[in-house]
């Protein structure tokens, strides 16, 4: 299974759609901790939803999901850029046993940062008692006035997710239509968006329509960090308080949450950030 991200159109009506396949890049994010199966799950769900929701938006830049809540999923981040490299990581609550793992109850928050502004663009909804997926429609329905479905699963090798959303410039008379193609995506299993062709899950779920779909786009795996931005990090402590930590240590050690690269700077690197 290739790592992909493919829409579709629905010909005769304004409706369109997306489905999105994770695995090399989605193991590739897993094996940098240690995540229970109950977080991997919901780590993938999120991932999935992150591509399928970039796909959405005419954008260059990237799109960055992040929940917080009060459950032992204290916390967890997923980011995609519109060339669908994808990232994203999970805090929780190793005292509790995975079974009792929960998302609880906080926020979720959708921001978008174009390429070369420093404008941003974000929205936020709540989670209480509802998936991820009718987050993000809620999140569709009150900041774009989309009606949106999304549908998105994850094991501890495959995550994966389709989306329906009505454009724009569909007609109301269009809304019995929208109803029936969501309700045979209802009928979609994760053992199906997992393993099964694109061209044969749209046959089985829409063999009576007229479904135009574009060319698959590859999804990766591509951490951010950078030698450059970690030494930033170093900087943006000031000189002086990374000498006080230099004559404790002998280097300064900064990771990456997200691919858990570690860099090390030593005296002779401060006084070159510092000094020039």
């Amino acid at each position: 299974m290739q790592d992909t991200i493919q829409k579709f159109l629905f010909e005769h009506y304004g409706i369109r759609g997306e489905i999105v396949k994770l695995h090399t890049s989605y193991l590739s994010i897993l094996e940098r901790h240690p995540y229970p199966l109950q977080v991997q799950q919901y780590l993938g769900q999120l991932l999935a939803s992150s591509a399928l929701l970039s796909g959405t938006i005419k954008y260059e830049g990237s799109l960055i999901i992040q929940t917080s809540t009060d459950g032992s999923l204290q916390q967890m981040v997923a980011q995609c850029d519109n060339n669908y490299h994808i990232r994203g990581l999970a805090h929780w609550d190793d005292g509790v046993a995975q079974e009792n793992l929960s998302l609880g109850t906080g926020h979720l928050a959708i921001t978008i940062l174009p390429k070369n502004s420093k404008d941003r663009y974000q929205g936020i909804v709540s989670l209480e008692k509802q998936s991820l997926s009718q987050a993000f429609e809620t999140y569709f329905e009150q900041s774009e006035q989309l009606l949106t479905r999304l549908w998105v699963f994850a094991n501890e090798q495959y995550a994966a997710g389709l989306l329906l959303q009505k454009m724009p410039e569909s007609s109301p008379q269009e809304y019995p239509m929208w109803e029936n193609l969501t309700v045979l995506a209802d009928t979609i299993k994760a053992d199906e968006l997992f393993l099964l062709d694109n061209h044969e899950i749209i046959h089985r779920l829409y063999h009576e329509e007229d479904v135009r779909m574009f060319d698959a786009h590859p999804v990766s795996f591509q951490c951010g960090c950078s030698l450059a931005k970690m030494e930033q990090a170093v900087a943006n402590l000031g000189y002086e308080d990374a000498l006080d930590l230099l004559s404790t240590h002998k280097v300064i050690a900064v990771s990456c949450e997200f691919c858990n690269r570690h860099y090390e700077f030593d005296k002779v690197d401060v006084e070159r950030m510092f000094r020039g």
